[in-house]
Order: structure tokens, then sequence, then C-alpha cells
């Protein structure tokens, strides 16, 4: 699965369908082009619940320029609010706003897109979902609906001890053969 074009999600579940068809009427990836975004978390895998979000990852260079961007296309949004912080000793910038019932969190640091932990963890939980069939997916599922959030649901499902984050990723060197390339 190619996750760096969102062509996928055209025929894909009804959920997904939605989510480009809001993503491209409001054209949020074409603004974003220049940040290199990328569509992660449980929607992309299907394994979105009902108050699901649509994330996107971004890469930044110029940490105001990004800021200004997100303020000109989406400070308008319904309940647009936009954070400068620090996730995994990294300085991020995290926007959150409403578009047609989907809450949508872009999330940018100074780290190319793909070598952040949101899309490495969704291409090892990719993996595990083709190679362990439905009865995991709902069993993702129905931890994810039970609270959990999403890499402790597989590192539960799983039977993995310590980090759920981290032992994910763990997988990644396991699975290189199989994963989409990083480049």
């Amino acid at each position: 699965m190619d996750f760096t074009i969102i062509e996928y999600l055209k025929k894909g579940t009804p959920k997904q369908q939605d989510a480009y068809t809001v993503l491209t009427q409001y054209s949020i990836m074409e603004c974003l082009q220049p940040y290199s975004p990328l569509l992660v978390g449980t929607v992309p895998i299907d394994i979105d619940i009902a108050n699901s979000d649509l994330d996107i990852v971004c890469y930044w260079e110029h940490i105001n320029q990004f800021k200004l961007i997100l303020l000109k296309y989406f400070s308008g949004c319904k309940g647009f609010q936009i954070v400068d912080t620090m996730v995994q000793d990294q300085r991020t910038v995290i926007a959150n706003f409403m578009v047609e019932g989907f809450e949508i969190e872009i999330f940018g640091q100074n780290k190319p897109s793909k070598e952040q932990y949101a899309y490495r963890h969704m291409v090892v939980e990719y993996y595990f979902l083709l190679s362990k069939g439905n009865q995991f997916r709902q069993t993702i599922r129905e931890l994810k609906e039970q609270g959990f959030k999403t890499e402790p649901a597989f590192a539960h499902a799983l039977g993995l001890k310590g980090d759920p984050y981290l032992e994910l990723l763990k997988y990644e060197e396991k699975l290189k053969p199989y994963l989409p390339s990083k480049g």
C-alpha cells in the first residue's frame, strides 16, 4: 500500500471515502504539500472507531513559516487551535480543527514525515492487520472502543511487554522486506 498518496481512500470503506472527499474538497493536503503531508493513524488502515480523527503528519524546516500556513488556511475552521510544544524531544506544532464532522489534527515536526513515529507505527500496524486477518482487526477495534490508544491496543493483542510505542518499532527491522520504503 502506498500511503504517500490518498487516492486509495476513494475505493475504501465509507469513512475512508468521506475522508477523501473532505481532504480533497477542502484542499487540505494540497495546502500542506510543501510540508510532505501524510495521512496517518486509524482511518488509512481501517481500524477507526466513531470518534477517530484524521491525523496528518508534516515536515517543516522553518517553524514560523509552517505556523503561518496553518493559520492562513485553517484558522477559519471550527474549533481551530494551534500549539507549539515538545513531543519525543522534538519541537512540534499541532493544529486541530473540524471540517464536515471530521476532527483534523495536523502534527508537524522538523523531521521527514516518513521518519515520524505516527507513520512508522502505522505501516507496522498495517502489516500486522494484513497478516493476522479480520478477527485481529476486530480485536483492535474492540480494544480501542474500550479506551485503548492504538499502539497499546496492538501491543495488548500481540502480547508485547514494555512501552508499546517502542515495542512496535522493533518490528520495523524484521518486517523491512514487507514494509513500504522510508525513502
